[in-house]
């Protein structure tokens, strides 16, 4: 159900013929009100597709009827024709749904550099207008996957100050380029609960920041990140901020754990931990750096327990640590204690898919989590040809 999970959303998946597998590869999500509050977060990609730059000023008011997602063409770096797609897939959106085209985002994934052919899309956009429905959410989140081997949808349930329910639903597509800044790939979130605009902004951000902002697969940004929470206040609930922002949080987590587990290639699934840092931003910084050392990726996927690369992708950083107070644990084994050799890493256990570092810096009280995808073969094949 994911979008659809949340009352006041019709949502549809559909052919449009962009993909030459033949398979879905556009969705629609609208919201029925009786709110149209919304927020969004995207990509801080200096290099922005259409898409991006049509939704960053379609959503700074705060009011949004609707999401419309293509797969099959990133629309990215496609010269004004491609704006012109976007422009005129909002306008289509807002027609058909009640609302100028102002009220829409736009999201595209796919390949860079290569046009979408518009009359596709927008016979795409009248076949899913005709095929919306409450129970739409399963197909809106196949249509936007590209190299996704699994759709990726979560729903969790929030209590109000009267004891009443209110549900938020999400869909995320996403397996390569997992480095983002305040979002990652294509993800809509949608909430029956009644909040305004100001609020769905402040919890979506800091929903993202610890979720979605720290996954980091292969330390590459996308053109088209796009995260996006509409309200439509269906439900008659108004939560309290504190558990409505930590609602959006679990939907996120949850989606943001799913992108790592479907990573192009990926045989592991890595949560590098840093505790006992002087600042949170600091712990970010040390975990990002582990995170994309491709020697220490290469050394998991080989079930090689090589502490050392950890070691050394921390001292790259700018943190506050002392080399020689540097503690280190591999899947619950403490390899390093004191900047010294402790348990024999011949005991650590790289065998299950989820494999949890934990780096203590002995320098504060902060920390923080970013997760990462070992360096495969796989991977590295996958990439090497994807347009073609």
């Amino acid at each position: 159900m994911s979008v659809t999970a949340a009352a006041g959303f019709r949502a549809a998946g559909v052919t449009a013929g962009l993909k030459t597998s033949g398979r879905p590869d556009l969705a629609l999500v609208v919201n029925d009100g009786p709110l149209d509050a919304g927020a969004a977060v995207y990509t801080s990609n200096r290099c922005k597709a259409h898409p991006v730059l049509w939704s960053e000023r379609a959503s700074a008011d705060g009011h949004l009827k609707a999401v419309v997602l293509n797969s099959g063409g990133a629309n990215c770096f496609t010269g004004p024709n491609g704006f012109q797609t976007t422009h005129a897939t909002a306008e289509l959106v807002g027609e058909l749904v009640g609302s100028g085209a102002g009220d829409v985002v736009v999201c595209s994934t796919g390949l860079i550099g290569v046009a979408l052919p518009r009359q596709k899309v927008l016979d795409g956009v009248r076949t899913a207008f005709a095929d919306l429905s409450t129970e739409g959410g399963t197909a809106a989140a196949t249509a936007i996957m590209t190299t996704d081997t699994v759709s990726k949808q979560a729903i969790e349930t929030g209590v109000g100050p009267q004891g009443d329910s209110f549900v938020v639903g999400g869909m995320a597509k996403g397996a390569g380029m997992l480095a983002p800044g305040l979002a990652t790939m294509l993800v809509v979130l949608t909430t029956d609960a009644a909040v305004e605009p100001a609020d769905l902004d402040r919890a979506l951000r800091a929903a993202t920041r610890t979720t979605f902002d720290r996954v980091d697969s292969d330390g590459c940004m996308s053109t088209n990140d796009t995260v996006v929470l509409l309200a439509s206040g269906a439900g008659g609930v108004t939560p309290e901020p504190a558990e409505f922002d930590e609602v959006v949080r679990r939907v996120c987590a949850d989606l943001a754990r799913m992108l790592v587990g479907d990573a192009e290639g990926a045989d592991h699934d890595i949560a590098i931990e840093v505790v006992g840092a002087a600042e949170e931003a600091e712990a970010v910084e040390v975990a990002r750096s582990v995170a994309r050392n491709n020697l220490f990726k290469a050394a998991v996927f080989g079930k090689d327990p090589n502490w050392g690369r950890v070691m050394a992708a921390v001292g790259t950083t700018s943190a506050q640590f002392d080399p020689q107070a540097l503690d280190v644990s591999l899947n619950g084994v403490a390899v390093c204690v004191g900047g010294t050799p402790h348990a024999d890493p011949a005991t650590v256990d790289l065998e299950p898919r989820e494999v949890r570092v934990v780096i203590d810096l002995h320098a504060g009280s902060e920390t923080a989590t970013v997760w990462t995808n070992d360096l495969t073969h796989a991977y590295v094949h996958e990439n090497s040809a994807y347009s073609s």
